[in-house]
């Protein structure tokens, strides 16, 4: 099941972006994966916030905020069409929750990670690719 996780630094989201930005790019994933919109699933899908410490993180430039987004996958369930949204998607989603305008966008980098087959573990026994879309499929008849 697939994984958001977003560092930025401290006190660079505003107050409402902080409080939303982790299920909102919960459900861009979910939306660019093509996984239905069940509990299930938005119940798989983990998003993390990691704020780190003032100073800890800069450029030889600026100290303007950049924000890193690490997105983990399944290999194989996003097409080159669907990483470029997602990256599209997400970069977006970071800058409104920290009040930036797209102007800044090259201030949020997004790293795709893709788990290669047999090496994704949960409950107990590996994952596959083809049962999650099974499982998918299933969600979706019964929606």
């Amino acid at each position: 099941m697939p994984m958001i996780r977003l560092t930025v630094p401290a006190g660079a989201l505003t107050e409402g972006g902080r409080g939303s930005v982790q299920s909102d790019l919960a459900a861009v994933l979910l939306r660019w994966e093509g996984a239905p919109d069940t509990a299930f699933f938005r119940a798989q899908a983990w998003s993390y916030l990691i704020e780190l410490p003032e100073g800890a993180a800069t450029t030889a430039e600026d100290d303007e905020p950049r924000f890193l987004v690490d997105v983990t996958v399944p290999q194989g369930a996003l097409s080159d069409r669907r990483k470029a949204g997602l990256v599209e998607d997400v970069t977006k989603t970071v800058l409104a929750a920290a009040g930036l305008s797209q102007d800044d966008a090259l201030r949020v980098w997004v790293l795709v990670h893709e788990q290669p087959e047999g090496t994704w573990g949960a409950g107990g026994s590996v994952i596959r690719y083809a049962d999650l879309v099974a499982l998918a499929k299933g969600e979706r008849a019964d929606a």
